[in-house]
Formats: C-alpha cells, structure tokens, sequence
C-alpha cells in the first residue's frame, strides 16, 4: 500500500473551481483500465464495460450516495418515510490515448467532456492479464501516467492560447479604452511555463488574486482536484501488495500529489462482492475469508470531500435529510 508518512500535509480544500451545484467527480483514463466497470459499481447502473478500447463514447452519468453512518443512525432513530442522503454525481469518460490534444482516439471530444466534470477519478491500471486489451500492448502505469498528464497539459495549452487571443481582440476593439492587466500577462505567463513541462496547474503557487482570474477567465482542465484509483487484481488486493504501487506513489509525490490521494482497489474483488448483494450473509462470510474491505465506500466519500463539498443533519418524524 502507499507509504502512510508525508513531509507535508496539503490542504484538502479545492483551490480551484466553479461555485455551483451538482459538483461532479469524472472517471479518467485510458481505454480498459476499470473506468466503466468503476462507474457500474458506484452508481449500480449497466454502462457499457466491454473489453475493446472506445466502449464507451458518450459520458454516463449518475449520482451515488454518500456513505455515512451519522446518517444511518438518524434515519434509525426517527425511521421518517421520506429519507435523503448526499449524493455524489459520477460521469464516465472515455478512454484517452496519447495524441488526443492532436485528434488521436476521440481527441477533443474526450477532453471537452473533461472540462465538464469538477474533480477527476484516475483510474490507473496495475494489474497484468493477457485476455484485457492495453492500447500500448504492455503494462506500465508510470508511462500511463506520464501519457494522461502530458495529453491534459496539452490540452491546456491549447485553451490557454485561445483565451489569450480572445483577451487581446477585447483590447483591439476598446481602442484603447480598456487595457489587458498585468495580472493577466502575469498569470497566463507563469501557466505557459509549467504547463509547456507538462505540470499540472494545481500544483503551482497561485495568490487568491491569480486564482480568482484562472477561475473566472481559464476554464483549465489541470486545475481539478485528481484522486489515483490503482486497480489491482483481486490476488494483489487481498495480500494488500503489488509491485507497481511504490512506483506510482513515487510518480504521484513527484508531481504535486501526496500518499492520501492514492486508493488502491480491486474491481474484480468489488465485482465479487457485488455480485453478493442479494445474500448479506454470504457477502458477511467473503469479506470475513478476505481480510479485506470494499473501497467503494472510501472512493465516493474521498471524491465528495476533494470537491469541497460539505453537508449537515436534519431530522425529523416526517423526513431525515443529509
């Protein structure tokens, strides 16, 4: 599992983002990694999850609630006939291929869908199985990694430039009447350059003023809070080991991310276990011979928490709401 101790702790508050309802967390990837698998368990919809790159095409969306046992005892207290929880909304995207910032794959429409999520699921392959496609014919979540990040930055380079030059037709047309600030120079500078070495946006040093602007002006897709789900095989998942997570924790510290932001979960052990729902006592006895617990619960309640979202408690003989 990744290493528990951090030198510094981050603040899990979005620094970025929209002020608006029905925040979303989006499932990002590459093709056949676990994205619509992931989205199927959460959210218990029937999403398309076949073993071919470019299953699904057109974003799913769905909402899944938060876990929270405050709430179940609530609800068990005052047993209203009208019971509402918080919910997160959850949108499956397609996979992304390297080249996409180019049109490889399904290129711009991928990453526009990308633009309309607030936080990102990443959903990283770690697992070896000859009969799952992987679009690079080998398995090496590093360079997978490396490959989602590069195809974002380009992609933010491209939205950077276009605003850059709708900002200056702006200035043409006000004759002089109206000047670009040097904020916005300053800012979009200091973007240009991080992003041109492929680091994301989030993890520079803005003042409240940049940020202000950058949410305002620059719809940026690397300034979303990321979450890394590593899906190992169920054997890995069970003995709580893998060869690949030292390495993905490595890259994630690396590049602005800190331990906590790693689950690492198994679909073929959720799969399992879902598979169950209909025999509590058999899902009791698995769980038991497993030694393990279902992440589902820690993925969703991680998303809601990354999106800054935050609730509270009513209750009441007629209905209990979270």
């Amino acid at each position: 599992m990744p290493p528990k101790k951090v030198e510094a702790v981050k603040d899990n508050v979005v620094a970025f983002g929209r002020v608006r309802k029905n925040l979303k967390m989006g499932c990002v990837g590459l093709p056949n990694v676990g994205k619509s698998s992931l989205f199927n368990l959460l959210t218990e919809q029937s999403a398309a999850a076949e073993n071919y790159p470019f299953c699904t095409i057109e974003p799913n969306e769905a909402r899944c609630a938060v876990p929270d046992a405050r709430y179940d005892f609530l609800c068990d207290l005052w047993k209203p006939p009208s019971m509402y929880p918080a919910y997160l909304q959850v949108t499956d995207i397609a996979g992304l291929i390297k080249g996409a910032s180019q049109g490889e794959g399904l290129g711009n429409a991928f990453l526009s869908h990308i633009q309309a999520v607030d936080g990102m699921f990443h959903v990283v392959r770690a697992f070896d199985n000859d009969q799952v496609l992987h679009v690079d014919d080998s398995i090496d979540p590093v360079r997978d990694l490396d490959t989602i990040q590069s195809e974002l930055c380009k992609k933010d380079l491209d939205i950077l430039q276009k605003t850059i030059i709708a900002e200056e037709a702006i200035v043409r047309k006000a004759g002089g009447k109206y000047k670009m600030l040097p904020l916005f120079t300053e800012t979009t500078t200091k973007i240009r350059a991080m992003l041109e070495k492929d680091q994301p946006v989030r993890d520079g040093s803005w003042t409240p003023a940049e940020i202000a602007l950058i949410s305002e002006k620059i719809q940026l897709i690397t300034t979303k809070p990321t979450i890394y789900l590593v899906n190992l095989t169920m054997k890995d998942y069970l003995r709580q080991k893998s060869k690949y997570l030292p390495l993905i924790a490595k890259w994630v510290t690396e590049h602005g991310g800190i331990p906590q932001d790693i689950i690492p979960f198994s679909i073929e052990f959720e799969e399992k276990l879902h598979s169950m729902k209909n025999d509590p006592a058999a899902q009791a006895e698995f769980l038991k011979e497993s030694k393990v617990k279902s992440r589902l619960d820690k993925i969703i309640t991680e998303g809601f928490t990354k999106l800054g979202l935050q609730y509270y408690f009513t209750g009441l003989l007629t209905h209990c709401h979270r």
